[in-house]
């Protein structure tokens, strides 16, 4: 594992170095510009509020490809019945607040830090980071957020305060942009891999996604 330099904004390469269970680095800072540039090798940042931060690059790579995509019956009832309505870049800042504050199974507290809440904020500002919202009577009550590098969607994290609404807000993302070649999902959950998410070797997934950094 590599310590960053606080004054220079470079990382160990994920293709070459495999850190154990994907972790590649720690330290740093979280800039915009460090956090855009990490995103761009297929790094991500991740830890716990106070500690260290880590720079993950992991070991196969949980990914979704738009094509394999999976609704059930029930779920694609739900849709039809227009419980949901669902805009993009709306409500940022609602959005990852209240990914913040969800509550996760098998976790206490939040990975998704005040100081990491706000990096990402600055990184919508400059048309970097995008959200989802998923809303019920004009109220807020799913979606998610995530980088976009070319046709690459970097989803981070997502809510629902009711049953459905992120899935349903996920499902929509999907369908409606056509021209995405994968989504990725970082680590696995249930949820996604219920959607059609699944594994692939790292090196498959960087070499789509630096495929997308030249195309930008």
């Amino acid at each position: 594992m590599v310590r960053l330099d606080d004054n220079e904004i470079s990382f160990p390469d994920p293709e070459l170095y495999d850190g154990h269970e994907g972790l590649i680095a720690f330290g740093g800072d979280l800039s915009v510009e460090r956090i855009w540039f990490a995103y761009q090798l297929g790094i991500f940042p991740w830890y716990n509020p106070g500690e260290e931060i880590l720079w993950w690059c992991p070991e196969p790579r949980f990914v979704l490809y738009p094509d394999e995509l999976k609704v059930s019956k029930s779920m694609r009832k739900i849709l039809n019945k227009n419980i949901f309505t669902f805009t993009e870049n709306q409500n940022f800042r609602g959005v990852i607040k209240n990914c913040q504050n969800a509550t996760r199974k098998g976790q206490t507290g939040t990975w998704l830090s005040d100081e990491l809440m706000e990096a990402f904020i600055q990184l919508h500002l400059y048309g970097l980071a995008k959200s989802i919202e998923v809303w019920q009577n004009d109220e807020l009550v799913g979606g998610f957020y995530g980088l976009q590098i070319g046709n690459v969607f970097c989803g981070e994290s997502m809510f629902a305060k009711v049953s459905n609404a992120s899935k349903a807000g996920f499902i929509h993302f999907v369908e409606s942009h056509k021209n995405l070649e994968l989504i990725d999902c970082q680590s696995h959950t249930e949820h996604l891999e219920s959607l059609g998410a699944r594994m692939i070797p790292k090196k498959e997934f960087l070499k789509i996604l630096h495929k997308n950094n030249e195309r930008r």
